[in-house]
């Protein structure tokens, strides 16, 4: 069973982050340029919460307001469900599942140390799966 910490050893080191003051305009741009959907928004080292396209769509679009007139801080999600390294991608897939998520921050040592999306923990399940099924057919064709 893969763990967080070996689906975190496929992805970019860097953490990309904005700040409780950054404007969601400058948030979303960044998601788009990456390629992610969501940042965790970090006040120094601390992780404040997270700001996703979902937040984005929901809070700033459908109320009317100006990306370049808000701020992060503003819209993100407060109370930030996390993982840690050791939790496996089912505990990560169970979590997102029952709390309808679709982005986990992964905390070590009080630290983001990375972030985990839906995605991530398909392509380990199916990894895994087709280890399994490959470990099978070998058996099979060679007792």
């Amino acid at each position: 069973m893969k763990t967080v910490r070996d689906m975190l050893l496929g992805k970019e080191a860097r953490i990309l982050s904005v700040t409780p003051d950054s404007t969601v305009f400058a948030a979303i741009k960044l998601m788009s340029d990456r390629n992610v959907g969501a940042l965790p928004v970090m006040d120094g080292e601390k992780l404040v919460g997270i700001i996703s396209e979902r937040d984005y769509a929901r809070k700033v679009i459908l109320e009317g307001r100006s990306s370049k007139d808000t701020l992060a801080k503003e819209i993100m999600t407060k109370e930030v469900i996390f993982i840690r390294p050791g939790n496996t991608n089912e505990e990560c897939m169970a979590l997102m599942t029952e709390k309808f998520l679709r982005h986990l921050p992964v905390i070590e040592n009080n630290k983001v140390i990375g972030i985990i999306s839906i995605g991530d923990v398909v392509k380990a399940i199916i990894s895994e799966q087709h280890f399994t099924i490959n470990n099978l057919q070998d058996y099979i064709m060679h007792g």
